[in-house]
């Protein structure tokens, strides 16, 4: 990245709304049915076919933009926004334009250890199109199954100053998207994609260079690789003496490329209207704080929480509060009794080595209660670390409890000092020259012994003990 010119950034998030139908009509807005199995006369603009705005997105939209902190406008006015394209059938995509519901907002945004607050400039509702297929059979193809999917439109104020902030910033939107159930997060499928807004200006210049736009960007890796790649062709073009085109470009992650589609349109290329077959949007103040208590505690707020309150490492609420599913599992693991701090260590150090994580959707391979009963037995001194692990091991996709396990296996840890006095005695006499370190106030070294000790116990000493029972020995030799 050249230190001659500063970049300028803003994106354009588009989430789909986890709702069952789309946006217009009653047509399923499931993912991965055969190419036009949900389609009807008004997703595929037929005339005379009116369309019906969907409630539940609405709410959920709302949800979205009190979640960002926007405010809520009482009325907004749905637009047609007037392109062709083949896959929008309509000729038009039906979308807000002057009177969105929401605006203003914003995203705390980490990164490398500092926080950065970015403004929203508004979250609007739109509708999705369809999808285009090219080269089957030397032909291209549409699919319609998408056109009519619910989305809202996150649009960032130009804030973002590199390639890893921009990143950064989209997956703290997903995470939040995907904690208040309104996005499943599978940027795969396209449920959340973002448009890259990307400009250069010389340091100390104010106003703003001419910006190209990165359009459907759908990886946290691939936001950063394209900005990256334009910021680097744009400060080719300028260095060469050249001037910078208003655009629309594709990124080629395979060429590592990014490649110009079409000359960037202006918001009175697409003729915006109020869409005259829809009256005016009206969100009631009941509607505003259903929403609002549905939003519930953020991922910030609760890894906040957790470290204070439960006292949680920085890096293991982290790893608990990127996923809904991690959270149940450690809500429902401490209402079982299980102390936190043990129950994230071992869901950021066991749990999810299997876990199978998908979007929204989480699977584990043992239960809550499992992982508390587990927690339980270990942190009461009945079993060590190690016979935990071979435990947790057993017990992984079965509904068998901890507690069955450690009867049927005979494992229990040795506490008694009458059992563990020989082992001690003969360890220190076997390493006279430890045992001397220890004396010069080496004390690291105990755990030296009493690492061997639990070797030749298999790991069934209570290592407590065999740390205070080692200290008496060598104190009083």
């Amino acid at each position: 990245m050249s230190p001659t010119y500063t970049p300028t950034i803003g994106l354009e998030i588009h989430a789909q709304l986890a709702t069952r139908s789309k946006l217009f009509c009653a047509c399923s807005a499931a993912y991965g049915s055969p190419p036009n199995a949900h389609v009807c006369p008004v997703c595929l603009g037929l005339p005379g076919a009116l369309p019906v705005v969907n409630v539940a997105a609405v709410k959920m939209a709302v949800r979205v933009a009190l979640a960002l902190g926007c405010q809520i406008h009482a009325t907004s006015v749905f637009a047609r926004k007037n392109y062709f394209y083949p896959d929008l059938p309509k000729g038009y995509q039906i979308s807000q334009y002057e009177q969105p519901f929401s605006s203003g907002g914003h995203v705390q945004v980490e990164l490398d250890g500092s926080t950065k607050r970015v403004a929203v400039t508004r979250v609007h509702m739109e509708e999705d199109a369809g999808k285009s297929v090219h080269g089957v059979g030397g032909v291209s193809w549409v699919d319609l199954n998408r056109a009519g999917v619910p989305l809202v439109e996150i649009v960032s104020e130009p804030e973002i100053d590199s390639p890893a902030e921009a990143a950064a910033y989209m997956k703290t939107v997903r995470d939040i998207l995907v904690s208040i159930g309104v996005n499943d997060g599978n940027l795969e499928q396209g449920s959340l994609r973002c448009d890259a807004n990307v400009s250069l200006r010389r340091p100390g210049q104010t106003e703003l260079g001419t910006r190209t736009e990165l359009k459907n960007l759908n990886s946290f890796r691939f936001v950063a690789r394209a900005i990256e790649l334009e910021i680097h062709r744009q400060t080719a073009v300028l260095d060469a003496g050249g001037s910078v085109v208003q655009e629309t470009r594709s990124f080629d992650p395979d060429a590592n490329v990014t490649r110009s589609l079409r000359s960037k349109e202006d918001a009175h290329d697409y003729r915006y209207f109020p869409d005259p077959d829809l009256p005016p949007l009206t969100i009631s103040d009941a509607w505003i704080e259903e929403q609002r208590i549905a939003v519930g505690e953020l991922p910030l707020a609760r890894r906040e929480r957790y470290v204070s309150e439960l006292s949680l490492s920085e890096q293991a609420a982290r790893v608990i509060v990127a996923h809904p599913g991690t959270v149940e599992l450690f809500e429902a693991a401490r209402a079982g009794g299980g102390d936190p701090v043990t129950l994230a260590n071992w869901i950021t150090s066991e749990v999810l080595k299997n876990a199978k994580i998908h979007g929204d959707s989480a699977q584990f391979s043992v239960t809550a209660a499992q992982l508390s009963e587990l927690v339980q037995l270990l942190d009461r001194g009945s079993i060590s670390g190690k016979q935990a692990k071979e435990v947790f091991a057993a017990m992984e996709n079965t509904e068998r409890a901890p507690s069955e396990i450690v009867k049927e296996r005979g494992l229990s840890v040795v506490s008694n000092e009458a059992e563990l006095l020989p082992i001690c005695e003969r360890l220190l006499a076997a390493h006279p020259a430890q045992v001397a370190q220890v004396r010069d106030g080496k004390k690291g070294v105990l755990g030296f012994f009493v690492g061997q000790v639990m070797k030749e116990t298999g790991g069934s000493a209570d290592p407590r003990v065999v740390s205070a029972l080692l200290a008496r020995l060598i104190d009083r030799d």
